[in-house]
């Protein structure tokens, strides 16, 4: 799936930048695998860390902007 690939990459990139650590990556995808076993829920982890407050808005645009991507993958935030 593209999109697990492009969270996977998100992540590294994201610690790449100081946005975040390696330890609030793990964090942000066991809550994405919990959402998704028990709430039925897939978020993307970008989504994840702005809603815990890991990240701004600015970071994420910086980090897909650096993918290649645009900010439409959290437009529903």
């Amino acid at each position: 799936m593209e999109t697990e690939h492009l969270e996977k990459r998100f992540g590294i990139v994201a610690i790449e930048k100081g946005f975040i650590t390696p330890l609030q990556l793990v964090s942000a995808i066991e809550q994405q695998l919990l959402d998704d076993v028990e709430r039925g829920v897939h978020r993307i982890i970008g989504r994840i860390l702005v809603e815990q407050g890991i990240m701004t808005m600015e970071q994420v645009d910086d980090v897909l902007n650096s993918m290649g991507k645009g900010l439409p993958l959290l437009k529903e935030l």
